[in-house]
């Protein structure tokens, strides 16, 4: 079993918007393989809003409810980025001793 600091923070959240964690020796058991997956889905998903941004706000006849719409989409998006970039730097940190 994993040490409490290597602990992997998931790409999901669980009740009430919690973190999850997974606790485990084999980075490449199933629930470990399902959250690389669903941080390069949501990781894809961000890059895709990114490129919509500057049609939307150079599109002078764009409606407020598309713009609301996706900054609403990109504070999401940019959640997950987060999550994803916290992981994996807890990651790093644990398998990669930075040596300077």
């Amino acid at each position: 079993m994993a040490a409490p600091n290597e602990l992997r923070l998931l790409p999901w959240a669980g009740p009430g918007g919690k973190p999850c964690y997974l606790s485990t020796d084999d980075r490449g058991g199933y629930l470990s393989r399902l959250a690389d997956n669903i941080e390069v889905a949501q990781l894809g998903f961000a890059a895709e809003l990114l490129e919509q941004v500057p049609d939307t706000l150079d599109d002078s006849d764009a409606e407020p409810d598309e713009i609301h719409s996706l900054a609403r989409e990109l504070t999401g998006a940019l959640s997950d980025v987060l999550r994803v970039a916290i992981s994996r730097g807890f990651l790093l940190a644990e398998s990669e001793p930075l040596g300077f």
